[in-house]
């Protein structure tokens, strides 16, 4: 079979519209990115589901898939736009990523971004990334069912009740490596 013209093709410069989201947060999630060259032509339209995750954990899959995509095709100048205000400003060092699930998939993409000549991400309001939101909510419909999700999912939180009303670690002195659980129960 014949490749096509465009998978032998790089392109110098690349524009990617990329958007993640969880129902549920976490709940299911999906990623959605839109490829476009520097004329506007589509180059690609990728999207996957990620099972139960976190919409900030959707929203770095997307960045990741977009810089794979983008460095699979030889792209030597990439431009990224996202309605994802906290990712753009984690990855321009604006915010530190404190949250360590978060850590390795900023570690991922910063490692990708050092391939290109040029990279830049910015902040856009989602009316002007609806292709992105579109294949992101496909992804999510993807996921299975929240039926078929626990009715109850652990959650650790750093508090105490105490007196009737839960506090802050930090405010209660406990013996040395003691532990606190909360399960939050959803009712459906």
């Amino acid at each position: 079979m014949k490749p096509s013209r465009l998978e032998n093709y790089a392109w110098k410069s690349c524009v990617a519209y990329i958007d993640g989201g969880s129902r549920g947060n976490p709940g299911p999630a999906g990623y959605g990115v839109h490829v476009v060259d520097e004329h506007g032509q589509t180059l690609a339209s990728l999207s996957e589901p990620l099972g139960i995750r976190t919409n900030n954990v959707a929203e770095y899959s997307a960045l990741i898939a977009a810089l794979k995509f983008a460095q699979s095709k030889h792209c030597l100048q990439l431009k990224v736009f996202a309605d994802s205000e906290l990712l753009v400003r984690q990855i321009n060092g604006v915010y530190r990523v404190k949250n360590p699930d978060l850590k390795a998939l900023f570690e991922q993409a910063r490692s990708l971004i050092v391939g290109f000549e040029s990279f830049s991400i910015h902040h856009v309001p989602r009316e002007q990334n609806r292709e992105a939101d579109r294949l992101a909510n496909l992804a999510m419909d993807a996921v299975p069912h929240k039926s078929s999700r626990p009715a109850s999912l652990p959650v650790q939180l750093p508090a105490i009740f105490q007196n009737g009303c839960f506090r802050p670690l930090e405010t209660v002195d406990l013996p040395e490596n003691s532990r606190v659980y909360l399960n939050i129960i959803r009712s459906e």
